[in-house]
């Protein structure tokens, strides 16, 4: 991988700090991004924001758009937004327990195999799951059952009232699409967190590979509103968005998930398109 020449230091948001704070926990998660995306986007606000992988919603939440578009893959990560957008309070006796989170897991899986994955009742189990589960992982095998062990945590905090996200909510709309599949709107202001472009990727059943990294460069290039595409910042991501007329900062990322306990700073890439 090639590291660029020098990081570029872009003007920090100095905005309210009282925001709600994402409801789960996820892997890779970008709050650390919305100090350096809010400058682009308060002079825009007024626009609706679009995130294809919106994941833990750390950036949504960070940014509080008035309009939002917000979309996943992970059906189930979805089904559990749609769920708090509705006022959800969850009845679920968490335990952090290894024998009561297995039976947990059991039933989502249950869940999942009778057609009952987008239910109530299947997101409350799993916020249980990405609470107590291994490093807030969300893993499935190739049966398309949930697999993430128990996590062995010390102590965890439990939520059970989530009504404090039913403003937030209230205009923003949840899908689970394919990326290409969303309809924008030409004054949509998109901000794309795909999967990295790293060696060792196992985001959803067929992975997310060099392909679908063009066609989500090649897509967002085409789209007439403001643009903020990041990733991390290898040779070929470089090329293929300066190659596509993308305008280019880089930051140093904090790592937040490590196989070798290797903490140094990584380089990533904020592409950018019809902004200052």
């Amino acid at each position: 991988m090639a590291t660029p020449q020098k990081s570029i230091s872009l003007p920090l948001f100095d905005g309210p700090t009282e925001r709600l704070r994402p409801p789960l926990k996820w892997a890779g998660g970008k709050r650390w991004q919305v100090s350096h995306i809010a400058p682009y986007w308060e002079p825009k606000r007024y626009r609706r924001l679009v995130e294809p992988f919106c994941g833990g919603l750390a950036v949504a939440l960070g940014l509080s758009p008035e309009l939002a578009l917000l979309n996943d893959i992970n059906s189930h990560l979805i089904n559990f937004y749609r769920q708090l957008k509705n006022g959800f309070v969850s009845n679920l006796r968490a335990k952090n327990d290894a024998e009561f989170f297995y039976a947990k897991r059991h039933d989502f899986n249950s869940l999942l195999r009778s057609g009952k994955g987008e239910t109530r009742q299947a997101a409350e189990i799993f916020y249980y799951l990405n609470r107590t589960g291994f490093n807030g992982l969300c893993r499935f095998n190739n049966s398309g059952e949930f697999n993430v062990p128990f996590g062995s945590y010390k102590k965890i905090n439990y939520k059970t009232d989530f009504r404090e996200y039913v403003d937030a909510f209230a205009n923003w709309e949840f899908t689970s699409l394919h990326f290409d599949q969303i309809k924008l709107h030409p004054h949509d202001f998109v901000y794309a967190d795909p999967p990295y472009d790293v060696d060792f990727r196992h985001y959803s059943q067929g992975g997310f590979g060099w392909n679908e990294q063009e066609r989500t460069a090649l897509w967002l290039a085409k789209h007439p509103g403001p643009v903020i595409l990041v990733n991390q910042a290898t040779k070929r991501i470089i090329e293929l968005y300066r190659g596509l007329g993308y305008r280019l900062h880089f930051l140093r990322a904090p790592r937040r998930i490590s196989c070798n306990g290797d903490r140094t700073p990584a380089p990533e890439v904020l592409a950018i398109r019809n902004l200052p």
